[in-house]
């Protein structure tokens, strides 16, 4: 028996549980091993891993449920937003402002999808494009509670648990972060896989047959979108609270495409595929701007070239393929 059928012999479940527990570890072997080795970007690390919140939200819509959108942006300001402005009044506990801000994040997903889903193809992607403006525009105009283009700084957040505090190098940011990216990829992972996930995954390739079924499309891709909206939310909220300050670039369009542009780095359809197109894109961008600030872009330009032509499936479906030749 060879390595490859000895592999379909194990259980469905076994072998997904044994993906997600490798895919845990690996996020925690990474972020050990960056926390050691990078004592110096730790806040650079965790924009990072707040931003993988973002692009892992936005495979739950785009990846795996097929809805094209280029403003999820959105719900990532909002959580921002509402975790800046409850901290401002006063809201200082760390993990309040987190769920305040994947309420936030969830109420914005439920109201971009509700609009944003009525459309099909090209309108879809109009309609969130003007969604993410409005946002962005009306966040600016009422700078009586948003902090307008200054945006909103000096948060006054408290220890986490009362013991570990927000310091000037990062750590506790950091490793709450870590945390939450560690929890919710593989809670996504399950999502994913759930009977909920399946019927998302079979809309994506086949709506027509879906609402065939008697499945409300509708219905079921708001679901996700309010998932997804609490997922970005979250991300949101915690770049707020590890930078403590809260700016218009959270709720912009170049965000929006900027997390599209990784999520297809990563691989789409892959939630572990969202957080390594994040973290190996944003590493690269910042590495390539400090060596070469004036032609970076053309650096980025070229490697996003390569990865399209060369693993249309991003860097997820390149190290599955790698792996599946090493088992024939």
């Amino acid at each position: 028996m060879t390595a490859l059928s000895q592999t379909r012999a194990i259980p469905a479940t076994t072998r997904h549980g044994l993906r997600d527990l490798i895919g845990a570890c690996a996020i925690l072997a990474v972020g050990v091993g960056c926390f050691f080795l990078f004592p110096n970007n730790l806040s650079f690390l965790t924009i990072i891993l707040s931003i993988s919140l973002l692009v892992m939200s936005l495979d739950l819509v785009t990846g795996v449920s097929g809805v094209a959108t280029l403003g999820h942006a959105f719900v990532y300001g909002a959580g921002a937003y509402a975790a800046g402005i409850a901290s401002v009044n006063g809201v200082s506990d760390p993990l309040l402002l987190l769920l305040l801000g994947s309420l936030a994040g969830l109420l914005a997903g439920v109201v971009s999808g509700a609009l944003i889903l009525k459309g099909h193809g090209l309108s879809q992607l109009v309609i969130s494009i003007a969604l993410v403006q409005l946002a962005s525009e009306g966040v600016n105009k009422a700078s009586f509670v948003t902090g307008g283009s200054d945006g909103l700084a000096g948060l006054t957040i408290d220890p986490l648990f009362g013991i570990f505090e927000f310091d000037l190098w990062g750590r506790t940011a950091f490793w709450l972060a870590l945390a939450v990216v560690l929890v919710v990829a593989v809670l996504l992972r399950i999502l994913v896989r759930s009977p909920f996930g399946m019927m998302c995954r079979g809309i994506h390739q086949d709506r027509v047959r879906v609402r065939a079924m008697g499945a409300s499309v509708y219905l079921t891709l708001l679901k996700m979108y309010a998932i997804s909206g609490f997922v970005g939310g979250l991300g949101g909220a915690l770049q707020a609270v590890a930078t403590q300050v809260v700016g218009l670039d959270s709720v912009s369009f170049t965000t929006s495409a900027e997390a599209l542009v990784m999520l297809i780095f990563g691989g789409t359809g892959h939630i572990f595929g969202a957080l390594a197109g994040t973290f190996v894109f944003m590493w690269f961008e910042h590495s390539v701007s400090a060596a070469s600030p004036f032609h970076w872009l053309i650096l980025v330009g070229i490697l996003l070239i390569l990865v399209v032509l060369f693993a249309p499936k991003g860097i997820y479906g390149l190290v599955g393929r790698l792996f599946q030749h090493k088992e024939v």
